[in-house]
């Protein structure tokens, strides 16, 4: 909690372990890991601007976390430029193969499994990268590659969070033996603090510097792809590489407290965050006991989730409802299911008779956030899914590929079942806040499908119960979605108890609750406050 120094700013307890915010009077960066933040620091002070530095620490991030991220995943963005009063969606998601249809997923009965090639989409990130530097970026898109390549072939050092992740992921990096010759090596996970290079995807980064997103999407790495996941069954072709593009997308947004609360569409799940913050501006959340506001959020997040896992889908393929959930019609419908004293199975408006997708954990992502000293600002997140994706290598190019494709239905009818050229359902969001037609704070929380929950719980933080950027941060999470209610450490034996007696299957979180970036833009002070995830082993930085 907050309290006072003798002139009433409002400090940390310095005798406890906590991590300040970071002040900054001209630009600042936070990411997951310090290599990205420092890649992104040095653009910021030679110049670059907001885009610029995303891109280099995103791609840094991509080498020296290849757990969370990587070139052969999907990205999405929202950025703020200075004056603008509606900041600029970026979907940088792959879709599906031009050959995959239900029927003849049915046809075969195949099933899409976490390392199937079926799981595989066309990755989109170098894609969204490639039209972030062009359209908004100041720098060339090989400058901006050139720290990734460093890091890929001089090599860096594990950190501690990287290491603990990529120990618990050796199953599946050990079953394809492409993976598992780059990444275990000795048939192990490197060791925390040991130094460890990627030559072959050095030298495809630097291909990709050289010719552009061309250097991915066409050419001998393509090849290399489209011949690994076709050999172990895949659908996808070269036209399928050929084809990806990015979209610029016009996001969705609600008011909450006076704020502007900008998501990306769907496909992703922001549009679920936002279903909540409407729900919650019925409460008084700041004046709750840590019970009641616990409470609150797991039958608001049921709600949304409910909903989300039968609704959302690729908008530009499917009907999504957004006015319907975004609608004062949907908000007084879903309020009045919560029952401040007990806990209720989720309710539907309208009743639509669909199944409910179980959940699948997937807390592999990387989330980053810039402000430069122009006042523009990038939120922007890139993931694989799972931990090391789907696993599967292609050998010569050393591109790890995602398995967003998880998240497909194979059933036709649903607006999230697999088809040709189609997005699944994501759950990777940046976020951004704004007011009065101006950017305050670009926002992320990685973690699966915790994220959009993870939105709501770290702006509650900050403007319900006045936390400042790091304090929302650390405060300990809970999420109820797939059956349970997790709970993260931090939330007392007592109010965990109270929460079953009133009907919640309340457990400890087995892993930690994502993680998260945000910068605040104070515009009375002129200063810029970042905050980065003490979950991670990431940092804030600013000048």
């Amino acid at each position: 909690m907050n309290r006072s120094d003798k002139a009433g700013f409002p400090v940390r307890d310095f005798s406890a372990p906590g991590r300040s915010p970071v002040y900054a009077a001209n630009a600042a960066v936070a990411t997951s890991h310090p290599l990205s933040t420092l890649a992104a620091i040095e653009v910021l002070r030679a110049g670059g601007n907001a885009v610029d530095a995303g891109i280099a620490a995103v791609a840094v991030q991509c080498v020296v976390d290849p757990l969370m991220t990587g070139i052969g995943g999907d990205c999405f963005a929202l950025y703020a430029p200075a004056g603008a009063s509606v900041p600029i969606a970026i979907d940088g998601s792959g879709r599906a193969p031009a050959a995959a249809t239900p029927d003849w997923y049915a046809e075969h009965g195949i099933a899409i499994t976490p390392t199937s090639p079926h799981a595989v989409t066309v990755p989109g990130a170098i894609g969204a990268w490639d039209l972030l530097v062009r359209e908004y970026g100041t720098r060339s898109f090989g400058e901006l590659l050139q720290p990734a390549i460093r890091y890929a072939e001089d090599g860096f050092v594990i950190q501690q969070r990287v290491g603990w992740d990529w120990q618990r992921c050796v199953p599946r990096v050990a079953g394809d033996p492409y993976a598992a010759v780059t990444y275990l090596p000795g048939g192990q996970a490197p060791a925390i603090g040991s130094v460890f290079r990627l030559p072959k995807l050095a030298a495809t980064l630097r291909r990709i510097a050289e010719a552009g997103p061309r250097g991915f999407y066409a050419g001998p790495v393509a090849e290399d792809i489209v011949g690994r996941l076709t050999a172990l069954g895949g659908l996808h072709t070269l036209d399928d590489f050929a084809a990806a593009r990015p979209d610029v997308v016009v996001p969705v947004s609600t008011r909450y407290r006076g704020y502007d609360v900008y998501e990306c569409p769907p496909a992703g799940q922001g549009l679920a965050a936002l279903m909540m913050f409407n729900v919650l501006s019925h409460y008084d959340v700041g004046a709750l006991s840590d019970l009641d506001r616990l409470h609150l959020f797991a039958e608001t997040c049921k709600q949304a989730y409910h909903h989300r896992d039968v609704l959302f889908g690729d908008a530009a393929l499917a009907k999504v409802p957004v006015e319907h959930l975004l609608s004062d019609a949907w908000k007084a419908a879903a309020h009045g299911t919560i029952d401040m004293g007990r806990a209720r199975a989720p309710e539907i408006y309208p009743e639509i008779a669909r199944e409910v997708a179980e959940g699948r954990a997937h807390k592999d992502t990387v989330y980053l956030c810039v402000v430069d000293r122009d006042g523009n600002a990038l939120s922007l997140i890139n993931s694989v899914f799972q931990g090391f994706g789907s696993g599967i290598l292609a050998p010569e190019s050393g591109v790890l590929l995602h398995n967003r494709g998880l998240s497909f239905r194979t059933e036709a009818g649903h607006p999230n079942s697999v088809g040709p050229g189609k997005r699944p359902m994501h759950t990777i969001i940046p976020g951004m806040l704004m007011k009065d037609g101006r950017a305050i704070a670009p926002f992320g929380v990685m973690g699966g499908h915790y994220q959009a929950m993870g939105h709501v719980e770290l702006l509650t933080g900050i403007l319900d119960r006045s936390l400042d950027v790091q304090e929302a941060l650390d405060a300990p999470r809970s999420f109820a979605y797939g059956g349970s209610l997790e709970l993260e450490g931090g939330i007392p034996d007592s109010v965990m108890a109270a929460l079953a007696e009133r009907g919640h299957p309340a457990i400890r979180a087995p892993l930690p609750l994502g993680g998260g970036q945000i910068i605040w833009i104070d515009r009375k002070a002129g200063t810029l406050v970042a905050g980065s995830d003490p979950r991670k082993d990431g940092s804030a930085l600013g000048y």
